[in-house]
């Protein structure tokens, strides 16, 4: 694999990325990064910032690393280890440096890293980084005004029934109810429908925190905390649940409003969201079912979905056996309806919309095989060339570069380090 990860053209493995994109700005160049993380929420918010332009460098311990890279499916590094997918996706741009934090060689390493960087992160359940020995009141003691970033799933708040609970992305989507809101009726609620809802809300939010943080710092010289609970996050990504409530709907009664649902075509699944009642006369003269119109059973939003088996599917599908699935949406979004296929993943790949916008990045398995395809960066500036991404590091692969420059230790002190099992 080189250095650089290929923005791709799905149908087209080869494309080279933008050749220019080392020569623009960046608008977080020369904001410093050190990130004690794991798994999904933290490093994709780190992976972001580095996308921003931010340098980003992430302790692992120095054997087996963070957990995500012995997540599965996985490809072998060049040294036979594990690269995990939730690795592979959520580390690009990034500097990997092996130090044992339970060593106190190592710890005191980690600490005098701190007073150098910017931001510092870790996403441990609450109180573990305290254990450890790098939570906020000492690094803010050694580095006042850094930015310290906790991402937990539940903060660090101790008047939380749950702050010593731990999670996953699975877990505080649950908990933010979205779960039963969807769930049809006579089957369980469905765990991770869209994947990483709770991680990478809370990433972004914990984003957003840090970079006004860094803001309030540039007026103020101060550092401070940003506290990320995913459960919090979750809770905002899925506000509808707390708001219908609110208004009187419950779960059972939230969801039946209007049409919000697939369809099948002569090849393929569409989706289709109507909502208002010139659209839902709109999708009856292109369906021909003019005669819903003068149906007392559907005179609002409540009896669409009410009949939506029994009378609007049957019609809907009807009229889209003829196309295929692309055809149908096309007919529909020609009259201003919002409609969309129901891509499968490899419809996803080949999705000429990604590959305008330059969102696969191909990353090539050092041991050969298929590229690996992971999202690309979705914030796009007018001012900022879009990549090139550099691969996820090798685990431990710039200890000896980081603590070399950031700490002046020579070969020696280095190999004394290795040969105690403080670094790898």
């Amino acid at each position: 694999m080189s250095d650089d990860a290929r923005p791709v053209t799905p149908a087209r493995l080869d494309t080279v990325a933008n050749p220019q994109a080392d020569d623009g700005p960046r608008p977080l160049g020369g904001i410093r990064v050190l990130a004690v993380e794991q798994m999904a929420a933290l490093p994709f918010a780190t992976q972001l910032l580095a996308r921003l332009g931010a340098e980003v460098v992430k302790i692992e311990h120095p054997e087996h690393g963070e957990s995500g890279r012995a997540s599965v499916p996985f490809i072998e590094d060049p040294r036979g280890r594990r690269l995990g997918a939730t690795f592979l996706r959520n580390n690009l741009n990034k500097k990997s440096v092996g130090i044992d934090l339970k060593n106190p060689e190592g710890l005191a390493l980690v600490l005098n890293l701190a007073g150098r960087f910017d931001v510092f992160c870790e996403n441990f359940k609450a109180g573990t980084a305290d254990r450890l020995g790098i939570g906020f009141d000492v690094i803010h003691q050694r580095a006042p005004g850094a930015i310290y970033l906790s991402v937990s799933g539940f903060g660090h708040d101790r008047s939380s029934p749950y702050v010593d609970r731990a999670a996953y992305a699975s877990i505080v989507e649950g908990m933010s109810g979205i779960y039963e809101y969807k769930r049809r009726a006579g089957r369980r609620p469905m765990a991770n429908p869209v994947g990483a809802l709770g991680d990478i809300s809370s990433a972004l939010f914990g984003v957003i925190g840090v970079l006004a943080a860094l803001r309030h710092r540039d007026r103020t010289g101060e550092g401070q905390r940003v506290d990320i609970a995913m459960l919090d996050a979750t809770v905002a990504m899925t506000d509808i649940v707390t708001n219908f409530y609110s208004m009187g709907i419950p779960d059972e009664v939230a969801s039946k409003v209007g049409i919000v649902e697939t369809f099948a075509a002569g090849s393929g699944n569409f989706v289709l969201q109507v909502v208002r009642p010139h659209h839902f006369e709109i999708l009856a003269q292109l369906t021909g079912n003019a005669s819903w119109l003068r149906d007392p059973r559907l005179q609002d939003q409540s009896g669409w979905f009410e009949h939506l088996e029994e009378l609007i599917r049957p019609g809907i599908e009807r009229w889209a056996s003829r196309f295929s699935h692309r055809e149908a949406v096309r007919a529909l979004s020609a009259e201003g309806l919002a409609a969309g296929e129901s891509n499968t993943s490899r419809d996803v790949v080949e999705d000429e919309h990604l590959a305008a916008r330059r969102m696969l990045v191909a990353l090539d398995p050092p041991k050969g095989g298929d590229p690996v395809l992971i999202p690309g960066n979705p914030v796009k500036l007018s001012r900022m060339p879009d990549g090139p991404e550099r691969r996820p590091p090798w685990l431990g692969e710039h200890t000896e570069e980081v603590l070399a420059r950031e700490l002046d230790l020579d070969g020696q002190a280095l190999a004394g380090l290795r040969a105690r099992g403080v670094i790898g």
